[in-house]
C-alpha cells in the first residue's frame, strides 16, 4: 500500500529545504514573511475548495487570520486549525520584531515551518476527508483503510 501524496507539494519542498538547512539571520524575516504566504495558499485552497472567493480582508492584520475565519463559517471542525494559524502569525511576529541571535532566529523559523506543515497536513487532510477535525483534528482517517 503506497502512502497518499504530501497536500501541497511545494509547500512541503520549501519546507524540506527549510528544515535542513542552515538559516542565515539575514534571511529570517523573508522566510518568515514567506511561511505566512504558504499558510495563506494553504488556506485559499480550502476556501475555493468550498466554492468561495478567497478573501482579502485581514483580521488583527493579517490576512491568514481572516482567511481562516471565512473558511470556518459553517464548518465547526475547521477551528481546530484557528491556534495553528495564530502559532504562524506569533512566530512571524518574534522573527521580525525581535533582534535575535542567529540560533534563536533558526529555531522560531525551524518552528514555524513545522507548525506551517502541520496545518498543511491538517488541511488537505479535511480536503480529502471531511470528518477530519470533528474529534481533535484526529488523522486516524487518512492512515486506517475502513476506519470509521
Amino acid at each position: 500500500m503506497t502512502a497518499p501524496a504530501a497536500p501541497f507539494p511545494d509547500i512541503q519542498t520549501r519546507l524540506d529545504q527549510m528544515l535542513a538547512a542552515p538559516i542565515a539571520v539575514a534571511d529570517a524575516v523573508e522566510l518568515a514573511e514567506q511561511a505566512l504566504r504558504d499558510g495563506e495558499t494553504v488556506l485559499e485552497a480550502w476556501v475555493t475548495a468550498r466554492g468561495e472567493t478567497p478573501t482579502d480582508e485581514t483580521v488583527e492584520g493579517f490576512r491568514l487570520l481572516a482567511l481562516h475565519r471565512q473558511g470556518a463559517k459553517g464548518e465547526p471542525s475547521f477551528n481546530a486549525c484557528r491556534e495553528t494559524c495564530r502559532e504562524l502569525v506569533y512566530l512571524r511576529n518574534v522573527v521580525a520584531l525581535y533582534d535575535d541571535s542567529a540560533a534563536e532566529a533558526e529555531k522560531h523559523l525551524r518552528l514555524q515551518a513545522m507548525v506551517l506543515r502541520h496545518l498543511a497536513l491538517f488541511v488537505g487532510g479535511k480536503m480529502t476527508e471531511s470528518g477530519l477535525g470533528d474529534f481533535c483534528c484526529s488523522a486516524r482517517p487518512l492512515h486506517q483503510p475502513g476506519a470509521a
